[in-house]
């Protein structure tokens, strides 16, 4: 007696199906919206995560600035310690200084920002970077107040301290702009 042959199988196309894709994908949890509003198009992306979401997406000249904020932070600081005298006479023009105590705390704690501003440098985390900018433009704008405060209760204006409140001025607007930059959400690709 011959075996009957079973029929032969019919194959479902699940991609040409959507009704069957759309609930595949929903079983497997991908497809949607997560928190962040992000669209995961496998469930490996969803679990691993995306890369490009957690990498900073810098600015121009953000790696300059900072660089260019660590040395002026070291600079400073080596000066206002070793030097205490000609720091103080290069910004107040001739003032005598009465102790060089508080000139040399001002360069110690300087110095301790300085090494935040070089730690900084190398890092890619946009936490580090944006708390470090607005440290920067704190310490700016207070030492701006500082002076200007000092300024009308001496009387003295000279070049020296005019050009100080004018860089102040600018470094705080600098630090600010990179401060909003490296906070700005990214754009979808």
């Amino acid at each position: 007696m011959a075996a009957k042959q079973p029929p032969p199988l019919m194959k479902k196309h699940s991609q040409t199906d959507l009704v069957s894709r759309l609930k595949t994908r929903k079983i497997l949890g991908v497809g949607g919206e997560d928190d962040d509003g992000e669209v995961h198009r496998s469930k490996i992306s969803q679990v691993l995560g995306n890369e490009i979401k957690f990498a900073v997406r810098e600015p121009l000249g953000l790696r300059v600035w900072q660089f260019a904020s660590a040395v002026l932070f070291s600079g400073i600081a080596i000066m206002a310690l070793a030097f205490p005298d000609q720091l103080y006479d290069a910004v107040f023009d001739g003032a005598q200084v009465t102790s060089k105590t508080p000139i040399r705390l001002y360069g110690g704690a300087l110095l301790s920002i300085s090494l935040i501003m070089w730690n900084a440098l190398y890092t890619a985390e946009k936490v580090i970077i944006r708390w470090t900018l607005l440290t920067e433009a704190c310490y700016f704008g207070v030492q701006f107040l500082v002076v200007t405060a000092t300024l009308a209760e001496t009387g003295l204006v000279s070049l020296g301290i005019l050009l100080l409140l004018a860089s102040r001025l600018l470094f705080v607007a600098i630090s600010v702009y990179y401060y909003y930059q490296v906070g700005r959400k990214p754009k979808k690709v």
